[in-house]
């Protein structure tokens, strides 16, 4: 599937941007996935919606997708609203295979995609500077594949990497306008807030 990622490129005028996440029962193997939509002006919620299931594929390092995407395919399908851009929690090319959530969402949904994971899964890069917006490169063997991305003055970098149909540019410079409080995206944490509350009501 990694042969059918597109380019990446600008994206016309991005109006609304799709956080997803998905939170898990270790004990009784359910996840629930939340996808939530947000005004990109206003970083108000447009629509949010919610999936359930049973978790059928074990925890594999690098194979994160095969474990979150029935039950986040099953939520992005209630969307009355169709995002420009969605936000995976986690990574696009920034990964082993080159072929991360966020390119595995963006090629089966047709639409945009770019993860913005907490750690470094691989890859070497510097320190970026201590200022919000400032960032080095992500790389592996003289390839850059994403960016260490400082989303607030002094705070631990995100590590942001293009999926599907969107450039590097474009998803540091949406993750920033995204983050203008907090170390994570919005959509994130509006995601992994709606996926935790619902899996502890469950």
């Amino acid at each position: 599937m990694r042969e059918r990622v597109e380019p990446a490129a600008p994206l016309p005028l991005v109006r609304t941007a799709a956080g997803l996440d998905v939170s898990y029962d270790g004990e009784t193997g359910r996840a629930v996935a939340a996808v939530v939509v947000l005004d990109l002006a206003t970083l108000t919620v447009v629509e949010a919606v919610t999936a359930a299931g049973e978790v059928s594929f074990p925890y594999v390092p690098g194979l994160l997708a095969f474990r979150e995407l029935p039950v986040l395919v099953d939520a992005l399908e209630r969307l009355t609203v169709t995002p420009d851009v969605l936000v995976c929690d986690g990574y696009g090319m920034a990964h082993p295979r080159r072929f991360g959530l966020a390119c595995h969402v963006g090629v089966l949904t047709g639409l945009p995609a770019f993860g913005v994971a907490k750690t470094p899964f691989t890859s070497a890069h510097a320190e970026p500077g201590p200022g919000r917006g400032d960032w080095s490169p992500l790389t592996e063997d003289g390839e850059v594949l994403g960016r260490v991305l400082r989303t607030q003055p002094k705070v631990k970098p995100v590590f942001v990497s293009v999926g599907h149909r969107v450039d590097l540019d474009t998803a540091t410079a949406l993750t920033l306008a995204l983050s203008p409080r907090f170390r994570l995206p919005e959509t994130t944490r509006h995601a992994d807030q709606l996926s935790r509350r619902l899996l502890a009501a469950r």
